[in-house]
Formats: C-alpha cells, structure tokens, sequence
C-alpha cells in the first residue's frame, strides 16, 4: 500500500489520523527489526572476532599477544562517543550517539569522515519499500567517503598494533577489525534502541488517545 503521508484528503478509506497511525506503527516494527537484527549481528562479530584473536595468539605466541604489552599510562583515546540530542524534532528528547574513531592530530579529515558516516545512522527511516535507486545513491557515497578517509584510518590501526611487534599475524588485524566492528554495532543499537523507544511511545500515545476519546 502506498501512503502521501502530504495529501490530507482520504486515501484507500483512511483518514490523515489513521495514516498517522499506520506509520507509527510501522516504524516501531521496523526499528524492533532491525535492533534485533543488530544484536544478532553483534554476537557474530564478537564470536569471530575471539576466533581470530585466538588464532593470532597460538600464532605468534603468548609472550607476543599479552595484556602486559598493552600502554596502560594516560593518553588521549583514539575513540570516543558523542551524545547528542535533535533539537530539530518534536522528540528533541531522544539520545543520539555518534561514534568518534581514530583521532589524532594528523587524522582530522578521518574524524569527520567517522561523524558524517554516524550521522546518517542516527536517523533510521521506514524500511524502503520500492525502488531501490534512492538507496543505491546513498550507499554509493557513503562507499567514497569512506574511501577518502581510508588510508589515515589504516595509518591509526597499524599504529595500534605496533605494540605486538613490526610483523603480526594477519589474523590479529582481522581481530582488530571484528572488534572495531563491534564497536560501531554497539553504537548502532544504542541509536535503533532509542528510535524503537521513541517509535514505541508514539504508538502507546495514540492507543492512550482513543482509550480517551471512548
């Protein structure tokens, strides 16, 4: 069924009221789809992500893959969550995370790249019900974006990894990877989980409306 959520008139014997509401309600499914969905997804990662560090450590030896290696002085963090709230909807309320990875001085372009590529996740929409060139477009910027920002990123990751020793596994920068991976799953439920929570509480305001209207 196709909705113009713009025309007020009557549509398929639907009142503007009830076009409201079947989209509520379609956003609250389609966000608990998809959050479910992302957990899932995050088990995987992280399943296959202590695989590969498994695998790195009876590699190159428990003495080369250690916690004693790790820097555990003060330092700046390469990562970093902002919360933000959208002041340009009604629902200002709802929390927003923007995930911040490989900041450094020599890595601003990178840093903005990883913002801009979180702030197009922090506004789900309805799940895309027909042509499919819309999305095409949207993947294929994001697809050159990140490849602008590609070879700083690298730059950061090798760095991190320069503790284990000139030559690691390939194995262990697959486990980077899973985590870092992981990492941005993380981020994505805590955003899905707040447009679920949203979605949800929309739909119960309109079951309280009627309740109230008999």
């Amino acid at each position: 069924m196709v909705v113009d959520h713009e025309t007020p008139r009557l549509e398929n014997g639907q009142t503007d009221k009830e076009v409201e509401e079947n989209a509520n309600v379609l956003q609250f499914m389609d966000s608990m789809d998809a959050y479910l969905t992302l957990i899932h997804s995050l088990s995987s990662t992280l399943r296959r992500g202590w695989l590969e560090l498994a695998s790195a450590r009876h590699s190159m030896g428990a003495s080369r893959v250690n916690t004693v290696l790790l820097d555990h002085t003060s330092h700046p963090a390469a990562t970093s969550l902002l919360v933000t709230q959208d002041e340009g909807k009604v629902d200002s309320g709802k929390p927003h995370f923007t995930l911040c990875k490989w900041a450094s001085s020599s890595n601003e372009n990178s840093l903005l790249g990883e913002k801009q590529s979180s702030q197009d996740k922090l506004h789900p929409q309805l799940r895309h019900r027909g042509s499919t060139k819309l999305y095409e477009e949207k993947t294929s910027s994001e697809n050159k974006a990140s490849r602008e920002v590609d070879d700083p990123v690298q730059k950061e990751r090798s760095k991190s990894l320069s503790m284990f020793g000139t030559l690691v596994s390939p194995k262990l920068r697959a486990a980077q990877l899973s985590f870092e991976a992981a990492l941005e799953t993380l981020v994505e439920i805590a955003n899905m989980r707040s447009e679920m929570l949203c979605a949800f509480d929309q739909v119960n305001m309109k079951l309280e409306g009627r309740k109230d209207e008999k």
